[in-house]
């Protein structure tokens, strides 16, 4: 089962209904996490938000998403999400010009995520806020609109992205199931 962490957008019945596609899911208010909430879950996604950072008080998102993180799960943090993800990690968020509009999402590192996508794809924006790359994180995906368009964490199953793949047609729809497969194959067996 994937937990869907619901942030307020109105995107987020999309999310649900592709994550449906490829297994069962939990729909949580984000301010409503605890540990128990998240038990018996595959992976988390964290969805959008109608919510601007650089002009609201982080305060009430930071122990949830700590409760988050500290599940050990992989996690997919989708617009709002991908910043609340990158700002727990000391990322810093700022202004942009809006973006409401299809762009061009240029893959230039591999990553579990892109399976099955083409090296550039189509993504639907919902966006006037743009966040840093962390530390310990690795920028995947550019476009000419936004530098920090997806990111991995080099050792952890930790992903964000600015786009809205929920929105986004097949490309995205094959984004979300990747991500559900990177849940369902559980812990990586490292040998030792």
């Amino acid at each position: 089962m994937i937990g869907v962490i619901n942030c307020g957008s109105s995107k987020t019945r999309y999310i649900e209904e592709l994550v449906y596609e490829f297994d069962d899911f939990v729909s949580i208010p984000l301010l409503d996490v605890t540990v128990e909430s998240l038990y018996d879950l595959k992976g988390i996604i964290i969805s959008g938000a109608p919510i601007l950072l650089t002009e609201t008080d982080h305060t009430p998102f930071k122990k949830p998403i700590e409760t988050i993180i500290d599940s050990g799960l992989p996690i997919l943090g989708i617009c709002f999400g991908h910043q609340l993800l990158s700002m727990h990690f000391g990322g810093y968020v700022a202004r942009m010009k809006e973006d409401r509009d299809w762009q061009t999402i240029e893959i230039i590192a591999d990553s579990p995520l892109f399976d099955k996508l083409p090296n550039e794809f189509q993504m639907m924006e919902d966006h006037c806020e743009t966040i840093s790359i962390p530390e310990n994180f690795l920028l995947i995906a550019s476009s000419d609109a936004c530098v920090n368009e997806v990111m991995q964490h080099k050792e952890k199953p930790l992903y964000g992205v600015q786009f809205h793949p929920e929105v986004s047609g097949n490309h995205g729809r094959i984004l979300i199931e990747n991500f559900v497969n990177i849940c369902l194959e559980g812990p990586i067996n490292s040998g030792k």
